[in-house]
């Protein structure tokens, strides 16, 4: 059996079985007895009916290999020893560790398919366990659509591996040479008379087995892929319905107590006098606890305040309202989101640090015969999970275990240690389900808030964060203001192009004052802008951060796209062109780009440029292929128009058409989506289609209805009504997704298709309604309709 370190998280629980109506006359298993319904089966054989039976291999009687196991580390993504990822017990059961966290991107099951294929496992066996944090999974960090991309060399390798040892472990006992015997379906088999051995019963002589070097695993060629690029069932969709399986909020261990956080309204605001006597007077309510002030850099801190623990959250929640404290204002005090979003442009305005650079800008657009100028703004978004942070925690002695929503249980148990000061090796992080994280569960701030009270009270707590505190004091989306610039010839061919953006880069979470945007953040939509001008200049201004910037759900491409993809369509509109048909020819004839060769400093995703290169190609063939799918040029009824927009980012390709239709009195509904994805290898179709659906809704909600705003320093938006997301029946009518067929490597799913839906809408609007959309968002939490600035004219 190969055992290894795993997590256990209360509400676990095995696969049930199948198909309860199957019964096996022979090989019978744990797993193939039926319970149910007054049933009970037993495993028999008849006389005559069977010409095999599977014996029970002894390791002990094997005449092994000196060589014990050895480990597999030097390979692309990291460790691939079988041992570390694949469980095979003795009933067949193959139990797959999948390291990252599971958050409704289906990593579980599409993490699984890679293992499950090159091992070649009866998928009906497989079983998932989720990691602990800890540094022997490598990176464990979901967020930035990597899990596939970092993992599918490794993971393949081990899958293989762990078969390549079965079927030698099969070998040794039937005396026989390797390549006599091959693994399928949870069994090996041999050529020389057709007999088999399961998983199970080879797994402990597998186990004794030197692990095979890098260059002797074969995988396997595409066309023989039994799960990969297959749309296979979600492992973890049919427990969530039967309300199984454990989220952050759902831990319950014994002797624990709840607490809920009063805390500063300013981000490193502080706590004056507190008078909690009518909150301990709230039934249930058993103490309170002040919290460390915070003070900068915030990082991963606990934000301060004041905790009141009780027997339950409501009985918490009621104490907190009964607390009267005195609030210190903090240095954001000033901090007003309207003002600063016009300082912002202010900013954007001038001459800033050029970032990339091609030709020569200025002369170009002294010279074109027609110049275009546009100004974009995009507010704070709060990620806005289904399921707030929450976070359980527990001290023995000096030992600490905690259970949480996070999507780094590596970086938690970090922070644990550095705010705590306690060895690491005295943490265990047990990462639970996320219910939708968006890169809110990234930062481990509640996890630390956790600790600290446990610590306090002495029994373990469970923290949880209301709506309200989640859209108060989480880490925000940063506001971005930009400026565009062009110049057109006189056949309207765009001769020269000027990109200006300015937001608070999310260093300044990390280092105090920081107020210059990184070459990271540059890269997503600014810099890597894969037009064929000959002049191109890219700019940076810089913006101080008021309030905990975080990762949202595809990050700046979220405002770059915005601004990009709807001056594109505005220089379209100025050159009297199709905006398809323009946006194409501002992409270009087919080539590879590269922004270091014009200055740029461009990280790729952390991706190599030669196995990742930017492929105008690609591009230019999604919007081919959305556009078909939306039958682009077809006639529109009244008041209805299609926009699109296409953007490259985590190394995908999408290209998403929108279809607006809004009445004389400005009501707005989207009868159709229409979108084309090229993410290289594919491991789920599935799964990859309802990402794409997923990421643009998620977009569209943001663009018509997202806006964080602050008045001195403190956020002004408390939940939905305040913070609005798109309800049921605003959603698209219909939407369709077409993935491109690729044998390209992996690339990311879970945010491409955000950024190119807030302008292939606005666009959409434009072409709807002559009214140019420049500033999000469209409607706003409190309003209904569309509130359109005055019409352009040609």
């Amino acid at each position: 059996m190969f055992l290894h370190d795993i997590g256990i998280i209360p509400g676990g629980d095995k696969k049930p079985v199948s198909n309860p109506d199957a019964i096996k006359i022979t090989n019978l298993t744990r797993r193939g007895f039926v319970v149910g319904s007054g049933l009970f089966v037993v495993g028999v054989t008849l006389a005559g009916c069977s010409r095999y039976e599977e014996p029970k291999i002894d390791p002990d009687s094997l005449d092994l290999p000196a060589a014990g196991p050895s480990p597999l580390t030097e390979v692309k993504g990291g460790d691939a020893t079988p041992a570390l990822w694949i469980a095979i017990e003795e009933d067949g059961t193959v139990k797959i560790t999948c390291h990252r966290s599971e958050m409704g991107q289906q990593v579980w099951t599409s993490m699984a398919q890679i293992v499950a294929d090159e091992l070649d496992a009866d998928w009906e066996k497989v079983e998932i366990v989720q990691a602990v944090g800890h540094e022997r999974y490598g990176d464990q960090n979901t967020d930035g659509s990597r899990s596939v991309r970092y993992n599918f060399h490794r993971l393949r390798l081990a899958g293989a591996a762990m078969k390549q040892m079965l079927e030698e472990a099969a070998a040794i006992y039937w005396k026989m040479d390797p390549s006599e015997c091959e693994a399928s379906l949870g069994k090996v088999g041999n050529s020389q008379n057709g007999d088999t051995l399961s998983y199970g019963n080879l797994a402990k002589v597998a186990a004794k087995l030197q692990v095979p070097e890098e260059a002797d695993i074969t995988v396997k060629d595409p066309k023989d892929w039994r799960y990969i690029n297959k749309e296979i069932a979600s492992l973890t969709i049919p427990k969530i319905t039967r309300g199984e399986g454990t989220f952050g909020i759902d831990v319950d261990i014994p002797d624990m107590v709840h607490a809920v956080i009063a805390r500063p309204p300013q981000l490193f605001g502080r706590t004056g006098a507190v008078r909690n006597e009518k909150a301990l007077a709230v039934p249930g309510v058993m103490q309170t606890v002040k919290m460390p002030d915070v003070t900068p850099p915030a990082l991963y801190k606990a934000l301060g305040g004041v905790a009141v623990v009780g027997s339950d959250t409501w009985a918490a929640i009621q104490g907190r309202n009964a607390l009267d404290i005195d609030w210190i204002d903090g240095p954001n005090a000033g901090y007003d989101s309207e003002t600063f979003a016009e300082q912002m442009i202010q900013t954007a305005k001038r001459s800033g640090t050029v970032r990339r650079k091609r030709g020569d800008v200025a002369a170009g657009l002294s010279s074109a015969e027609t110049r275009v100028e546009a100004e974009y703004y995009a507010p704070h978004l709060s990620q806005s999970p289904m399921e707030p942070p929450a976070a359980t925690a527990r001290w023995d002695g000096d030992k600490l275990e905690c259970w949480a929503c996070v999507q780094d249980p590596q970086t938690t148990r970090q922070t644990l240690s550095d705010v705590l000061a306690i060895d690491k090796e005295n943490i265990t992080v047990n990462a639970t389900w996320l219910g939708g994280a968006f890169g809110r569960k990234s930062k481990p701030d509640f996890v630390v808030e956790a600790a600290i009270i446990a610590k306090e009270v002495g029994r373990p707590v469970k923290v949880t964060w209301t709506r309200e505190d989640e859209v108060r004091h989480g880490y925000y989306h940063s506001v971005s203001a930009q400026r565009m610039e062009a110049g057109l010839d006189a056949d309207g061919k765009c001769t020269s192009y000027l990109h200006r953006t300015v937001f608070p880069p999310i260093a300044s979470t990390f280092s105090p004052g920081l107020d210059v945007p990184t070459d990271g953040e540059m890269g997503l939509g600014a810099t890597d802008v894969p037009f064929a001008m000959p002049n191109l200049q890219v700019e940076s201004g810089n913006a101080k951060g008021h309030l905990r910037i975080g990762w949202l759900r595809s990050v700046s491409n979220i405002y770059h796209a915005f601004a990009v993809q709807s001056f594109a369509a505005e220089l379209a509109h100025a050159a009297g062109r199709d905006q398809k048909d323009y946006l194409l020819e501002l992409i270009g004839d087919a080539r590879t780009i590269d922004p270091a060769d014009e200055g740029a400093t461009y990280p790729n995703y952390d991706a190599s440029i030669e196995e990742y290169p930017i492929e105008t190609a690609r591009l230019s063939n999604v919007v081919n292929i959305a556009s078909e799918m939306a039958k682009w040029g077809r006639s529109l009824p009244s008041g209805h128009g299609l926009g699109i927009a296409v953007h490259r980012s985590f190394l995908s390709y999408i290209a998403t058409v929108v279809e607006v239709a809004v009445s004389p009195e400005g009501a707005l509904t989207i009868p159709g989506i229409w979108l084309a994805v090229d993410a290289g290898t594919v491991i789920n179709p599935r799964h990859t289609r309802a990402q794409m659906e997923g990421g643009t809704i998620y977009g569209l909600s943001n663009a018509l209805f997202g806006e964080i705003t602050a008045k001195n320093g403190a956020v002004v938006q408390d939940n939905f009504p305040s913070w609005r997301v798109m309800r049921m029946g605003e959603a698209p009518r219909a939407f369709e997704v077409q993935i491109v067929p690729s044998n390209s490597a992996p690339a990311g799913v879970g945010e491409p298709a955000t950024p190119p839906a807030a302008p292939a809408l606005t666009n959409a609007i434009f072409n709807a309604t002559g009214h140019r959309i420049r500033k999000l968002p469209i409607i706003g939490a409190s309003g209904s309709r569309l509130s359109l600035p005055a019409k352009e004219t040609a």
